[in-house]
């Protein structure tokens, strides 16, 4: 195995998580999911396993990468969502004329969402889509019990012409009796695809629009219900959601005087090794938890020398306006792992971006946090919920920011 990829494969998470092998072109050509990561891919380089296909797939892997997920359910709709994107060469496992379970919507006035095992779907079948192949059956039908806690769609088949026990515990809408108006199913439907295709950033981000929307025209039980499925669309992520969460984000509310709790929170840490390389990480916490797919890594590129807060303005700059480019969903807070000059910096880069998100700063030596326009910083009490968050979030980009230096280093960029 080349040196580079033993040191690679030592960086891999334990946790679950979908992985992504790469030729020396850089292409993708293999994915797969895994309960762990690391020591899924440590078993594909423990000599030959007499598999022609298997054998041919390592010879060829450059470089791997990964996306890390809170549970093995979200990682099975990832890696399936991401397969279909990429179509890897190597996935021929998929292909091969096995029976495979695949999610099928059909195209009735309230579709049906149900799990089929085909070869090979038909995919211009009048109005029918297709979603997979996926290899867990028993998995899959996992999340999709998790999904349809969220978006609670019919399971009938035929369509009941009564009310039954699923509408009564709060997993089908009863389309049988017109309790839901076809447009709105076919809202909630689409809303499970973009799941299912892994679009879970934008699906935040309209719902937590549509929530807005529904606040402003004063539609409070309506806004409530969407509300609900964003902070169940969080924990279907962070696969048990964090009990102290809803505390946490109250207390932390109050005491920035934010306009609602913060559902989502990044924080940005700039780290430098042997004061000649530094780097910028950057963690999301979704309802409390890691949300390890939106993690980021920046090598500083426009900052010579030592300064901090062009640095935080250099991610602050890459960060969010990548995310205005492609109009994906803002966090509900930034935090800036710092003092007033490195939170002046991001919201004087935030200001030229014309991107309106509140950021706050926290500093290591106090646990002081800094907002924008007040002198004097807020004291948290130490065992405060609304201070532990923010450690968690500010200690978790400080790991992120020293494991990418590790990653470095066994690329050999430090030198000496």
């Amino acid at each position: 195995m080349k040196h580079f990829l033993r040191n690679k494969i030592q960086t891999l998470p334990i946790a679950s998580g979908v992985y992504l092998m790469k030729d020396a072109k850089g292409g993708i050509i293999y994915i797969g999911k895994a309960v762990s990561i690391r020591k899924r891919v440590q078993s594909y380089f423990r000599g030959k396993t007499y598999n022609i296909k298997t054998d041919l797939l390592v010879s060829h892997i450059a470089d791997i990468d990964f996306v890390e997920t809170q549970s093995e359910a979200e990682a099975l709709i990832l890696e399936a969502a991401l397969v279909k994107k990429h179509l890897p060469k190597y996935n021929i496992e998929l292909k091969d004329g096995k029976s495979y379970p695949y999610i099928q919507i059909t195209g009735d006035l309230y579709p049906l969402l149900s799990v089929v095992r085909l070869s090979k779907p038909d995919q211009k079948k009048s109005g029918i889509r297709y979603f997979g192949p996926y290899v867990d059956a028993a998995l899959i039908r996992e999340a999709l019990t998790l999904i349809r806690k969220i978006f609670p769609f019919r399971s009938c088949d035929p369509l009941a012409d009564k009310i039954c026990l699923y509408h009564n515990i709060g997993l089908c809408d009863a389309p049988c009796v017109k309790k839901v108006l076809p447009e709105e199913y076919h809202r909630m439907m689409a809303n499970i695809v973009r799941i299912l295709e892994g679009e879970k950033d934008e699906l935040y981000k309209d719902l937590k629009d549509e929530m807005e929307r529904l606040s402003h025209v004063k539609d409070f039980e309506k806004a409530a219900k969407v509300r609900d499925q964003l902070r169940a669309i969080g924990a279907l992520y962070s696969s048990s959601p964090n009990v102290n969460y809803f505390k946490e984000t109250e207390q932390l509310e109050r005491a920035l005087g934010l306009s609602h709790r913060p559902e989502r929170i990044e924080c940005i840490d700039i780290s430098t090794i042997m004061g000649n390389q530094s780097v910028g990480s950057l963690v999301s916490f979704l309802n409390g938890k890691p949300d390890k797919a939106n993690y980021r890594r920046f090598r500083i590129k426009d900052v010579k020398g030592m300064d901090d807060f062009k640095m935080v303005a250099e991610v602050v700059r890459r960060r969010y306006g990548r995310l205005k480019r492609e109009g994906l969903a803002y966090p509900d807070l930034i935090v800036i792992d710092g003092g007033k000059g490195q939170l002046a910096a991001a919201v004087e880069e935030l200001g030229r971006l014309d991107v309106d998100v509140p950021v706050i700063s926290l500093a290591k030596r106090e646990e002081e946090v800094f907002m924008p326009g007040k002198r004097k910083p807020i004291i948290l009490q130490k065992d405060s919920l609304a201070l532990k968050l923010l450690q968690r979030v500010r200690d978790e980009a400080h790991r992120f920011a020293v494991s990418y230096h590790r990653l470095l280093r066994g690329k050999r960029v430090f030198k000496g």
